[in-house]
Parts: C-alpha cells; sequence; structure tokens
C-alpha cells in the first residue's frame, strides 16, 4: 500500500530563529502554502529531551564529520585548525554537541503541522540543512547565510532557525517524543 498523502510532521523554531524574532514570518510560509498547525508550544527543551531528540549512531557522526571535512577541504582550511581534529567521528561528537547546546540555549516554538505531502513540502521550504547552500525563497535561504566552515571555529551548531522532519516515520517519533501521545 502506498504512502498516506495526509501527513503530519514536526517543526520547532530553534533558539536562533526566536532570538530574531523570526516566528511569525516563519510560520506564515507554512500556513500559506495550507499547510495547518494542530499542535503548538512553546518552551524551553531541557537536556533529556535534547539528547533524546538528537539520537546519534556510527554512522550519523562519520557522515557529520566528514561534511565538516569536505568543507574545510572546498575551503582551503586544515580541519584540524577550525574544528580541532581530523577525525570524522571525533568532529561528529562535536557537532552533535553544538547541537545539543543549541537546543538548550532559548525558547523553541514546537509546532506539529498537518496537510498534504505535509514532511516534503515543509522540507522544500525550510531549504537545505546548511543554509548557505539553501535556495532563496526558502526559510534557510532567506533567512540565513551560515556554514560548518563558520560555525566550526566558533565551537557552535549551524543556525539553521527551524527543525523539519525528514521522513513520515521520523515525523512520528519526533511528535511522540515533544507532545506525547
Amino acid at each position: 500500500m502506498g504512502q498516506q498523502i495526509n501527513q503530519k510532521t514536526l517543526v520547532f523554531i530553534k533558539p536562533d530563529a526566536m532570538a530574531r524574532n523570526l516566528a511569525g514570518e516563519i510560520i506564515a510560509r507554512f500556513q500559506r502554502v495550507g499547510l495547518k498547525i494542530i499542535n503548538c508550544k512553546m518552551m524551553w527543551a531541557d537536556k533529556k529531551l535534547a539528547e533524546a531528540h538528537y539520537p546519534v549512531t556510527d554512522e550519523w557522526l562519520v557522515g557529520v564529520g566528514n561534511h565538516t571535512l569536505d568543507d574545510c577541504k572546498k575551503y582551503g582550511y586544515e580541519a584540524k585548525e577550525v574544528v580541532g581534529t581530523d577525525d570524522p567521528k571525533e568532529i561528529g561528537h562535536l557537532i552533535h554537541r553544538y547541537n545539543q547546546e543549541m537546543l538548550l540555549s532559548g525558547p523553541v516554538l514546537a509546532m506539529v503541522l498537518e496537510g498534504s505531502h505535509a514532511v516534503e513540502v515543509v522540507r522544500k521550504l525550510v531549504g537545505h540543512t546548511i543554509p548557505i547552500l539553501a535556495a532563496p525563497g526558502t526559510i534557510r535561504g532567506d533567512y540565513s547565510n551560515d556554514s560548518s566552515i563558520v560555525a566550526n571555529p566558533q565551537k557552535r551548531t549551524i543556525y539553521t532557525l527551524v527543525h523539519a522532519s525528514g521522513t513520515p516515520e521520523e515525523a512520528e517519533r519526533e511528535i511522540t517524543l515533544w507532545f506525547g501521545k
């Protein structure tokens, strides 16, 4: 049987976007395409939630670390100078910690959005997870120009403004995590 067309997805507006007062503009973009907010809360995430939201696997650690190494090579930087190591797994652990620290750094506006193809539509609206690569017209493309080569020397995550579930299965897990059954 095919995938359900009417979907729910989790989006949260991260502390970097909240600090810049972008919540209204971001919400308006979702509503303009017909997505409906069916649950919403503003909160401060705690350490337990941050750890559960960012589960870590060796594959994820090495993948993220390799992306950072690729960026260093692309821009002509030595990874050891930028992040302090050239081991992809160690870099992945650093980025994992930075992601959690960002989530804990300020208020988050968490929302469950519902509508046709909600997961895909939201991912398209928010743009590439690395804002410098996000297309103009997307949330990240219009409101951020951050990258790992800027963030890592500052020992912080990339400012991506929003989180959006990547798959219907991820959305289901994350909605339960953030809003319960």
